[in-house]
């Protein structure tokens, strides 16, 4: 990735305020543009604008232990917000056979497959159904589209083994049908390749603004690409930013919202130096126009849990009348294996990036 050859379209983006160009000779300081429309520039600079999340603000509870599909530990999840449900993935665990499989399959088999259990919760955490995707990856993230009554998943697939766990090399489209098993090659999934060599996909869907956010690995780093979501699903894959991922501890979720993007880490208590009751858990917010870390915070809610490990971010729009009240919500696994609880908390108050940075550094 020519990182340097992106500032330079993003400068130049800023000068000229046009969506389209052609190129810059340096040097020669040749410049042709091409003709743009004011419309197109317009949305794009607009759905890159928001409000964020103030994170140091106390969180509160919206799901508290409850059992999924699996007892293993929730990966990550997302909202439907028209229909009001959380769809939850989490790892296939062991000793299950499915239909069509020959055997019963070990957790440490289905894990180096990619094989993950998708459970269907209302807004209290109570489970309605479930799906079985195998092949697909780890589950680090998901994100949900949805299209009148329909909830359509994007997650990653065609896993790829790494080490001793299976991962996402493009991400992939397909509705809920509650009880259906897929395979990474099923006719349902609509599958799009939005980085030619990139791997480690997973995907957030910011339905407020209409976009989705790919986090991706290539040349051995990670960044994060967004981009309008009817355009992906008309093949068009060109984003409107794409920042590289800022130095962070455990990778454990992310969720993007208008010009912010979201980042989670950390370790369940006793490991990676994480010590009970304070923890290691922190989210960081990073602008999406310039890949700057605004903010980041630690994470102090759930300090009761057991075992207490963070788990996805997402998006919850409360409110269809009124899109732009959100919250940013994050999940911790708790209990012990093999019955592993969902967990799910928010922060919900929005402020001008500036009016945080002042209140913090007077």
């Amino acid at each position: 990735m020519n990182t340097f050859k992106g500032k330079m379209k993003q400068a130049f983006r800023k000068a000229v305020g046009a969506r389209h160009f052609a190129t810059i000779v340096i040097g020669v300081a040749v410049i042709s543009v091409l003709p743009f429309s004011s419309s197109s520039i317009h949305a794009e600079r607009d759905a890159l604008k928001s409000k964020m999340f103030v994170l140091s603000e106390p969180a509160s509870e919206l799901v508290h232990e409850k059992a999924l599909q699996n007892g293993t530990v929730l990966q990550s999840f997302a909202f439907d917000n028209v229909n009001q449900h959380i769809y939850v993935v989490q790892l296939m665990a062991g000793g299950q056979q499915l239909p069509g499989e020959t055997a019963v399959v070990s957790g440490a088999k289905r894990d180096a497959n990619g094989d993950l259990a998708l459970t269907q919760l209302d807004m209290q955490g109570n489970k309605l159904g479930y799906m079985y995707l195998k092949g697909f990856g780890h589950g680090v993230q998901i994100g949900v589209e949805t299209v009148g009554e329909t909830a359509y998943l994007w997650t990653e697939t065609d896993s790829v083994k790494e080490g001793s766990s299976g991962w996402g090399t493009q991400i992939a489209r397909f509705p809920f049908e509650n009880g259906k098993i897929l395979s990474s090659e099923s006719p349902e999934i609509v599958k799009h390749r939005l980085v030619e060599g990139a791997d480690r996909t997973t995907v957030n869907i910011d339905a407020e603004s209409g976009l989705l956010t790919m986090r991706y690995r290539i040349d051995g780093s990670f960044r994060f690409g967004v981009y309008e979501l009817e355009e992906i699903k008309r093949n068009h894959y060109k984003p409107l930013a794409d920042v590289p991922q800022p130095v962070v501890g455990t990778f454990q979720g992310f969720a993007s919202y208008g010009g912010y993007l979201y980042l989670l880490e950390g370790n369940s208590y006793g490991s990676g130096g994480s010590v009970a009751p304070t923890g290691n858990t922190y989210i960081t917010a990073v602008d999406l126009n310039t890949g700057e870390v605004i903010d980041k915070q630690l994470i102090t809610a759930g300090d009761t849990l057991s075992f207490r490990e963070p788990e996805g971010l997402g998006i919850h729009l409360t409110d269809r009348k009124h899109p732009q009240k959100a919250q940013l919500s994050f999940g911790f696994a708790s209990n012990f294996t093999p019955n592993r609880l969902a967990n799910i908390y928010y922060v919900d108050r929005l402020l001008p990036a500036e009016a945080i940075v002042n209140s913090e550094h007077p």
